[in-house]
């Protein structure tokens, strides 16, 4: 009987034990760990609205998600590079460079860090270290027609104009329907006297796309051949895009001194007055 009881009180105790426990537990406040798995999973989501916004134009909004998801994990070298992109949006290009030479020490074989970077350094005239990035990118992926196609412009810059037909032609053979590099060679076979391979070249572009860019190289090289059909092109381009009307935004899209002085020329003609004003016009009203 003795035994009976003991074993009852031991019981007891047990279970007293045990209420209490739940009691203490139940006064724990429950906190939630994430796990590494999980954090890393809302990096890349948080990453992707940044780049949404950036789309949007919301730059500002854009660089701030960025910099969250590059905190919560800053071993993923996409969260820098969408870091860089909002970050050169808001132009801050040093910024830009910082993050990507991160993305770089992460995974060097990722050819897309090296042609952001070399991006930013043709934004800053850095051409040395554009030049240099790009030819590292290009290692990596050789057939990359639009790094290419960077690359040439370069050598455009540089005045290689040899060298920057040969990239451009490079680029076109991987995509025949690149108009642009189509378009610059014309732009560079023009400073090197051949105007009738320049009209082969800005009719071919224009033919796989109607841009002002083409339509006015052709209108200038036509200047003396074809004055009326160049003044046409040459209304076309303006309305196309009234930014041609100006020096400098050429200057920007690579033309070369000798494409830059007979277009002046061509522009100062009677006939296209009207249209020269009225883009200059365009030109200062969204300014």
């Amino acid at each position: 009987m003795k035994k009976f009881f003991k074993n009852i009180l031991c019981l007891l105790l047990i279970s007293f034990y045990l209420l209490k426990i739940e009691e203490v537990k139940s006064l724990v406040p429950y906190y939630y760990f994430p796990s590494v798995k999980n954090l890393e999973k809302e990096s890349l989501s948080i990453g992707k609205n940044a780049y949404q916004l950036l789309y949007f134009g919301l730059y500002e909004d854009s660089l701030n998600l960025a910099k969250l998801a590059v905190k919560i994990n800053s071993s993923n070298e996409q969260l820098l590079l969408i870091l860089s992109e909002t970050q050169v949006a808001n132009k801050l290009y040093k910024d830009a460079l910082i993050s990507l030479k991160k993305a770089e020490k992460i995974n060097p074989k990722n050819s897309e860090i090296y042609f952001a970077k070399s991006n930013i350094y043709l934004k800053v005239s850095e051409l040395k270290n554009a030049k240099n990035d790009l030819e590292k990118g290009l290692s990596i992926d050789p057939k990359n027609y639009r790094a290419i196609f960077q690359l040439g412009n370069i050598y455009l810059m540089k005045k290689n104009y040899s060298e920057a037909i040969q990239l451009f032609k490079k680029s076109v053979k991987i995509k025949p329907d690149f108009w642009q590099a189509i378009n610059n060679q014309g732009l560079a076979y023009f400073e090197k006297n051949n105007i009738n391979l320049s009209i082969e070249l800005f009719e071919k572009a224009i033919s796989i796309n109607e841009n002002a860019e083409p339509l006015l190289g052709l209108a200038t090289c036509l200047r003396v051949k074809d004055v009326k059909l160049a003044h046409q092109l040459a209304k076309k381009a303006l309305a196309k895009n009234p930014k041609y009307v100006n020096y400098d935004y050429r200057k920007e899209q690579l033309w070369g001194e000798k494409l830059q002085a007979s277009t002046e020329i061509l522009l100062q003609n009677d006939e296209l007055l009207k249209d020269v004003i009225l883009a200059k016009s365009k030109i200062n009203a969204s300014s």
